[in-house]
């Protein structure tokens, strides 16, 4: 036990040594005669409650992003004046703004890709979606979309439509597909590949199954829009249409049973049939994800029947 208390009384000896070390330059005391709305949204805000031992709060307040404002009181304020910084500023440069905010957030492997990463070389910055002083809009569910959607035009066109996800009322959001610091896959995927990252809620599609269909081992968005669409189920396209981007429209069966034997795509290369008939792809190829039935139940499972 006396070591557990030793350990504690070490740790916060340590903060208090980090408060010292960064409390330089007048404080929010001296601030709040200026810039009164900003202080009353820090005080509100993570970085302003003391409670979080390695916030602002205890580590220098607003010279911990802003540095040193003793120049710019004594010059009665004005903007840039005295050396102050304003990360939030666009006219700081983009690795200035990011290294104020690294100094304290440097820590854990979120930020593992960043460098490189497309929202990195395109000039995306940390204060170009995160918010300093008020409440974090990306932290929550039911805000973050409205901050991704700043850049993200088309998505938000697509989350509107009939078929989507539930984003608007706050249950999905764009950070539970998507590492906007970075990643390996693509389109900033938290996985590794499409298919992996749509599996971490779309298990029972995963397999593996005696009968699979490629798209579903090869990437969902050949054919889902996981932002929104106008099919059922998010599909791009409703049946037969999208189907007949891969597949050619019936023939063998079909052609006979209308009477037209030998005129099959097998043989033509084309379909003898009109395509906007026997719409319901779905009506018969149910098990569009895979199957597992065998062969002795079924003479062609590998077609996805009922």
């Amino acid at each position: 036990m006396t070591g557990i208390f030793s350990s504690a009384l070490l740790s916060f000896a340590g903060l208090a040594g980090l408060s010292t070390a960064y409390a330089a330059g007048p404080g929010p005391q001296a601030c709040v005669k200026c810039h009164e709305e900003q202080v009353d949204y820090y005080g509100k805000s993570v970085h302003g409650q003391k409670g979080n031992l390695r916030g602002p709060a205890n580590a220098g307040e607003c010279s911990t992003c802003h540095g040193d404002a003793t120049e710019h009181v004594k010059a009665g304020g004005g903007r840039g004046v005295g050396g102050v910084k304003n990360p939030g500023s666009k006219l700081m440069a983009d690795d200035d703004r990011n290294a104020t905010c690294l100094g304290c957030h440097a820590g854990g492997s979120k930020r593992t890709h960043w460098d490189g990463s497309t929202h990195q070389t395109r000039g995306t910055t940390c204060t170009s979606c995160h918010t300093m002083h008020s409440k974090d809009r990306v932290l929550t569910k039911l805000t973050q979309p409205q901050v991704c959607f700043t850049c993200h035009k088309q998505q938000r066109v697509e989350i509107n439509r009939m078929f989507r996800h539930p984003i608007l009322e706050g249950k999905v959001a764009c950070s539970d597909c998507h590492n906007p610091h970075g990643s390996i896959g693509r389109a900033l995927m938290k996985r590794d590949s499409v298919v992996d990252t749509c599996f971490q809620c779309h298990a029972e599609k995963r397999g593996p199954f005696v009968h699979s269909h490629e798209p579903v081992n090869e990437d969902c968005s050949i054919c889902h829009n996981p932002h929104g669409t106008v099919a059922d189920s998010m599909l791009k396209l409703r049946p037969p249409f999208l189907c007949h981007q891969c597949h050619t429209p019936h023939g063998p069966v079909i052609a006979q049973v209308r009477g037209q034997p030998g005129q099959s795509a097998n043989i033509t290369g084309k379909s003898g049939v009109n395509v906007t008939q026997g719409r319901g792809c779905l009506n018969c190829h149910t098990q569009i994800h895979g199957t597992n039935n065998p062969s002795a139940t079924h003479p062609t499972p590998q077609f996805f029947f009922r």
